[in-house]
Parts: structure tokens; C-alpha cells; sequence
């Protein structure tokens, strides 16, 4: 359990803050994570990596010379922003272009690729690997479908060497890619780990039991097993990652015992005893191993074996010397500070003025996202506990953080037009939120304001635009398809019947009301469903029989919404929103 905080809230913001005080002779704080402090040979390839908070030493923890440029660091177990991502790419630019690499996660996946498009349409050159070493969230012949966990250290380590080095974009990237295909990881939980703030663990298990093919954001295994000895779980271990090896593996190995927060140094060190001579009997060579805690899970009782099958050149990148605050190897000259610019904001003197009906329907929309934080403050715990019978419940905390972020954003452009108010709210809702949820519902809340725009008049035409711009923003982005057990389930649903009501002629508040029906509904009958999208698709068994935790919050909202609506429209003679 974590005890020292002050607001829950802020944990890993004031975190980050203090790692940043005790290192600045690695890294700098900048908005969205940290960068290196030290100086960065112009034309280097920046390697940008990250993730949601809780995992130190990963992710800020391995910045530093021979490793990552810079990492960007979203909340507690959630992805960074896109904005977040794009400041911290800007800031570790030195004129080689960027690659980013990070954990194979759905929140990670879009807000990252969000930021590769905006910095590739400024002329920065960015490309991404994704991390996918985990044997236990899918097979082989789908291994891009695979989560990233302890695996992250190899891939880094070596893109990091390559950089350093100084080989170009095209040769990192391809060190990366190799590195990540070579690599191979298996953890087991022993018990959860506790959010802070929280009172209860995000899953237990039983006692005498050990759960097998865990997550690092507080997932719980696939299948439990009994508790086994060192020497069964280091064969356990072995025996699977050997199965599951790379087509053109070789006789050498880097073995990394990983320690998830609770189990202790000796513990870990006894196990890697015991895997090492299993290794060693399989005919392997364990080159530069590493055993100790790399890549955590806060207070997780549990650890992970990876191996990476080395050739001569992967060889080469591992050994080379590394200097960072969690991660040191050989020897590096001590670097000069850097004196660190600022990304430079958007200049927006010449934003066009509200017009009279853009600026009234800006301050409704003001008064809806009200409700919504309403509902979402009121239902936080319950869509937390729902999302971490598969997931790594942080779903209310994230739906939490992104309300509130969205309303004070839009009640401080009060006055400015509908869609200038909307816009500030979805950004403010993606950055503050994160992980999946953040980057749809703060890109789905930017597109309808998009197609509300600051016009001379408004009418229910205008609501269904908005409807299906929202809508289009979140399918179009995510890639979810009826029946993954997603927010899509309830969302499809939602805007077929507003649509299909307003064309018969329904006025926007009836529209609404019947489309909200349909969306709860269709939330509640997601329980059915096997999760086919997300961080709850390696758990699908453990899903069945409970709704998706994005389904039901969409539900809640838009039942929230249609009882504020009818409550402050009169049912109008015919189609079109009152202002």
C-alpha cells in the first residue's frame, strides 16, 4: 500500500517532480515527463520512450546517456498524453529525428501515434516500435497483439546504444525491431498492488495460489496455479520462454529476473540461481544478465524472467556503456548540462470572435460538462472496481481526472464560441486523463466542437453533426468493432437511435432520451461479450458475466445528459435546438 502522498490525485506529478530533484545531473522537467539535463550531439537520433507512472525504474528512470533521450510520463498506470508525448519529442529533438518506443497498450498505441502525426506533419522525422515480449497475452503467430513488460529494458537499451553511436533513424529503428522480435518475457503475481489512495489491492490471490502471465499495470494473471518452489517456478519459467523462442535464435541469451516492488533482492537472486543453470543445461551462454527491480508494478508481489537471444550485433549495443539515475553500465565521460528551450505555443491572437448563438450554446455545453462530472464523480469507485476484474482499474480515476480537467478548460473560455470551448475541454481531457479512454473521449469531445464550430445559428441538423462527428472520432480511432467489448458497444447504439428518432422527426431532447436508453442497454448487455480490444483481452474469461467499464460510463453520461437536457429545454415544435 502506498502511505506517503499528499493528494492522491497528484501522485505522480509530485513523484516525478521529487525523481527530478534528486537527479538533475540525468534529466530536466519539462511538461509531460523529463529529458536529458545533459548535453546531446546535434544530429542524434532522440529516443523518446514512456508510459503511465508506477513502474520505476521504467520509465524516467532510464533517461540517460547510452539509453533514452527523454521518456514522457502519463499518471498512474495510464499513457501520457498526445500533447504530452509531442512536448517531450520537441524538447529531446536534436535535428536525427525521433523514435518512440513503449509498451504494446491501447492508450499507449493512440496517444503516441497522435503525437508521431503532428511531429511528422512539422518535418520531424518519427517512427515507433512497440514492445510486445509477453508470451502470456498472445501467441506467437500474433505477436503484435503481445503487451509490452520487462521486455521494454532490451529494446531500449539497445535503440538507446544505437543512437548513441550514432547510426541514423532507419538503423535504430531496425536494431529496435530485431531486439523486440529476439525478446521474450513470463512474469507471475504473487498478490496485487494498491493504487494510491486506495484502500484495497486491484486484485488478491488466493492464498497458497501463484498467478501466471500477469500485466505491469496491475492485471492479474491469466490462470492461477499452486504455489510452486523456486526450483519449479524457475523451471515453469524457463520452459515456456524456450517454447516460445524466436525461428533464428541463437546459443546466447541475456537473462533479466524482474522484481514487480515486494519481492525482495535475495528472493530474486536465489530464482536467477536457479534459472541460470537450467539455461546453462539448455545449452545457452547467459551473457551481461540483470537481476533486480527494472520495470515495477508499485507494490505488486510477483516478478518476471525475460530472455533476449543475442546475435553478434545485438551483442555489441547490450554491452555498451550506459549512465542513467536506475540503469548504469561500463563507463561514460561525464556530460555537460544543456541549457533546455521551451516548446513554443500556439499563437492565439488572431482567434475569431464567438458569434452571439456560438457563445450561448458555448455556456450549455459548459452547463453539460458539468453533469457529466457529476456522474462520473458519483459513480468513480464503482467504474474503478468494474475495470479491475480484467483491466487495471484505473478507469474511474482516469474518467475522474479528464471531467475535471475538461470543465475548468471550458468554464474558463466561457464566452469564447461553442467550438472553441469544446476544443479546450478535449484537450484538456486527454491530457489530464490519459491512457485509452482519455485519448477518445478528449478527441471525440474535440470533434464535435470541430463540427459545432462558432456559427450565426444553430438546429437539430447541427446536434446530429455533433453526434456523429463524436462518434466518428472514437471508432475511427480506436479501430473497435461491435462486439470487442469496448465503449463502441454502447456508442453505435446510441447514435443509431438519436439518428433514427431525429429523422422521424423527434425533437433533440426526445432523440437524446431514446438514445441514451438504447446506449445503457446496450452497456449492460456487454457482460455477454469477451473483451477483443484492450488491456481486459489477455483476462477474457475473467470478464465474462461484467459489463465493460467504458460502456457503462458512456451509458451513465448520456443518461445524465438527456435528464439535464429535458430539464432545461421545452419540447420545441419541431426539429432544433433552443439557445
Amino acid at each position: 500500500m502506498t502511505r506517503i502522498f499528499d493528494n492522491p490525485a497528484d501522485f505522480a506529478d509530485d513523484a516525478l517532480d521529487g525523481f527530478v530533484a534528486a537527479n538533475r545531473g540525468y534529466v530536466a522537467r519539462v511538461d509531460g515527463g523529463v529529458v536529458r539535463s545533459t548535453e546531446v550531439p546535434t544530429g542524434q537520433v532522440a529516443l523518446v520512450v514512456g508510459g503511465g507512472s508506477g513502474h520505476y525504474p521504467a520509465f524516467a528512470g532510464l533517461v540517460g546517456p547510452g539509453l533514452a533521450t527523454a521518456s514522457a510520463c502519463g499518471n498512474m498506470f495510464a499513457s501520457p498524453a498526445a500533447g504530452q508525448v509531442y512536448r517531450v519529442a520537441k524538447a529531446a529533438n536534436a535535428g536525427g529525428g525521433v523514435l518512440l518506443s513503449y509498451g504494446n497498450y491501447a492508450g499507449d498505441v493512440l496517444h503516441f501515434g497522435q503525437a508521431q502525426l503532428r511531429l511528422n506533419a512539422e518535418g520531424i522525422e518519427t517512427r515507433t516500435v512497440t514492445v510486445t515480449d509477453d508470451i502470456a497475452s498472445a501467441p506467437l503467430d500474433q505477436i503484435e497483439k503481445r503487451r509490452g513488460i520487462a521486455g521494454d529494458l532490451t529494446v531500449f537499451k539497445i535503440a538507446g546504444a544505437a543512437a548513441e553511436a550514432g547510426l541514423d533513424l532507419d538503423a535504430v529503428e531496425r536494431l529496435a525491431i530485431k531486439t523486440n522480435y529476439r525478446t521474450r518475457s513470463l512474469g507471475v503475481a504473487f498478490d496485487g498492488c494498491t493504487l494510491p489512495g486506495a484502500a484495497d489491492p486491484l486484485f488478491h490471490v488466493p492464498a497458497g495460489q501463484m498467478s501466471l502471465g500477469l500485466g505491469i499495470h496491475g492485471e492479474p494473471g491469466i490462470s492461477e496455479h499452486k504455489m510452486p518452489t523456486a526450483s519449479e517456478l524457475a523451471e515453469l519459467l524457463v520452459s515456456k520462454l524456450l517454447k516460445d523462442k524466436p525461428d533464428d535464435a541463437g546459443n546466447r541469451v541475456v537473462a533479466i529476473v524482474n522484481g514487480l516492488g515486494t519481492v525482495k533482492y535475495d528472493e530474486l537472486f536465489l530464482l536467477f540461481g536457479k534459472i541460470e543453470k537450467l539455461l546453462s543445461k539448455a545449452g545457452l551462454t547467459v551473457v551481461e544478465p540483470e537481476c533486480g527491480e527494472l520495470v515495477t508494478s508499485l507494490d505488486m508481489s510477483g516478478l518476471s524472467l525475460t530472455l533476449l537471444w543475442l546475435d553478434e550485433e545485438l551483442e555489441q549495443y547490450w554491452a555498451a556503456p550506459a549512465d542513467t539515475p536506475a540503469f548504469r553500465k561500463g563507463n561514460l565521460a561525464p556530460r555537460p548540462l544543456r541549457k533546455q528551450g521551451s516548446v513554443t505555443a500556439v499563437d492565439e491572437s488572431d482567434v475569431e470572435q464567438p458569434t452571439a448563438a456560438a457563445a450561448g450554446l458555448g455556456r450549455q455545453a459548459v452547463a453539460v460538462l458539468a453533469q457529466v462530472r457529476d456522474v462520473v464523480v458519483e459513480h468513480e469507485e464503482e467504474l474503478g472496481k468494474l475495470d479491475a476484474i480484467a483491466g487495471d482499474g484505473d478507469h474511474g480515476i482516469g474518467m475522474r481526472r479528464g471531467v475535471d480537467a475538461a470543465f475548468t478548460a471550458a468554464e474558463t473560455a466561457i464566452g469564447a464560441s461553442v467550438g472553441r470551448i469544446l476544443t479546450a475541454a478535449g484537450e484538456a481531457w486527454s491530457e489530464r486523463a490519459g491512457g485509452t479512454s482519455g485519448a477518445l473521449w478528449g478527441s471525440a469531445i474535440i470533434a464535435a466542437g470541430q463540427a459545432l464550430g462558432n456559427k450565426t445559428g444553430y438546429s437539430g441538423e447541427d446536434a446530429a453533426a455533433a453526434v456523429t462527428a463524436f462518434v466518428s472520432a472514437i471508432t475511427e480511432l480506436g479501430k473497435a468493432e461491435p462486439g470487442d467489448k469496448t465503449m463502441v458497444d454502447a456508442l453505435l447504439p446510441f447514435r443509431d437511435a438519436f439518428l433514427t428518432e431525429f429523422d422521424a422527426g423527434a425533437p433533440v431532447d426526445r432523440a437524446l432520451a431514446v438514445a441514451a436508453a438504447a446506449a445503457e442497454s446496450a452497456a449492460a448487455e456487454t457482460a455477454r461479450l469477451r473483451p477483443l480490444k484492450g488491456r481486459a483481452r489477455p483476462l477474457a474469461e475473467k470478464s465474462l458475466g461484467h459489463p465493460d467499464p467504458g460502456a457503462v460510463s458512456f451509458g451513465l453520461i448520456t443518461a445524465r445528459i438527456s435528464q439535464h437536457i429535458d430539464s432545461q429545454l421545452a419540447p420545441p415544435a419541431g426539429n432544433g435546438v433552443q439557445s
